[in-house]
């Protein structure tokens, strides 16, 4: 599709660790965990903020833990309220609902609404990252792009961005719907149930925590992903 008939927008959904004072004490036995991959995803928002620029797109993103309420999970989904939210009153997880989630979850259908209203393809790319190790495996990647195998646009886009990246950087592994299926529950898995195939394209993108060790490296895997994002959703 042309660059022309292509919109972006790009979000971050677990992009901080930060608690909001009202909920403080709840977790203030938590810091170690809040400051772990249970809390956020380090390296993300930095990702977030470079797409966005190069895209020149919009950004939304949210710096409040996941461990609060996680933003990338259907209301109905076990794992919205982490055990520690879980024990907060229930006017209080109602109270999170109305003030975090559904807020941010309504300013990225209206980004999404407004690209397709204008007559494009939105292309949403959710920025996240992994840990290295988790229950004792180790993730065997560099960069993951989840994305559902079902929507051909979604295929494409995402061969084509594999391609660019490896000859980007050459010796990078990448791997497609890794490390998690790309159709889980999740907020690009709602938006496509709003929005036909050949307008909705959503890709989230998984750069491995480990990375981080080399600041050097970081910035050139974020600057190979932001370089190649244009071109490979204009195939």
């Amino acid at each position: 599709m042309p660059a022309a008939d292509v919109g972006f927008v790009v979000t971050c959904e677990h992009g901080g660790n930060r608690i909001p004072p009202r909920y403080a004490k709840a977790f203030a036995a938590h810091r170690a965990l809040l400051d772990s991959h249970r809390g956020w995803d380090a390296g993300a928002l930095t990702l977030a903020k470079q797409l966005a620029k190069a895209l020149a797109a919009p950004l939304i993103a949210s710096r409040t833990s996941r461990l609060l309420i996680d933003l990338n999970r259907s209301e109905h989904h076990r794992a919205l309220f982490s055990s520690i939210s879980r024990a907060l009153p229930r006017e209080e997880r109602a109270r999170v609902l109305d003030e975090h989630y559904r807020p941010y979850r309504a300013e990225v259908v209206a980004a999404v609404e407004g690209v397709v209203a204008s007559g494009k393809r939105v292309v949403h790319i959710s920025a996240h990252s992994f840990t290295p190790v988790l229950d004792g495996e180790v993730r065997s990647a560099d960069i993951g792009l989840l994305y559902d195998p079902r929507r051909a646009h979604e295929a494409t886009l995402c061969n084509v961005w594999v391609d660019s990246l490896l000859q980007a950087l050459p010796g990078t592994t990448i791997r497609r719907n890794y490390p998690y299926r790309g159709n889980a529950d999740g907020l690009t898995t709602a938006l496509r149930r709003a929005h036909r195939a050949d307008r909705y394209v959503g890709i989230e993108v998984e750069l491995n925590q480990r990375l981080l060790a080399d600041p050097k490296s970081y910035r050139k895997v974020c600057g190979a992903i932001c370089a190649t994002a244009h071109s490979s959703a204009d195939k």
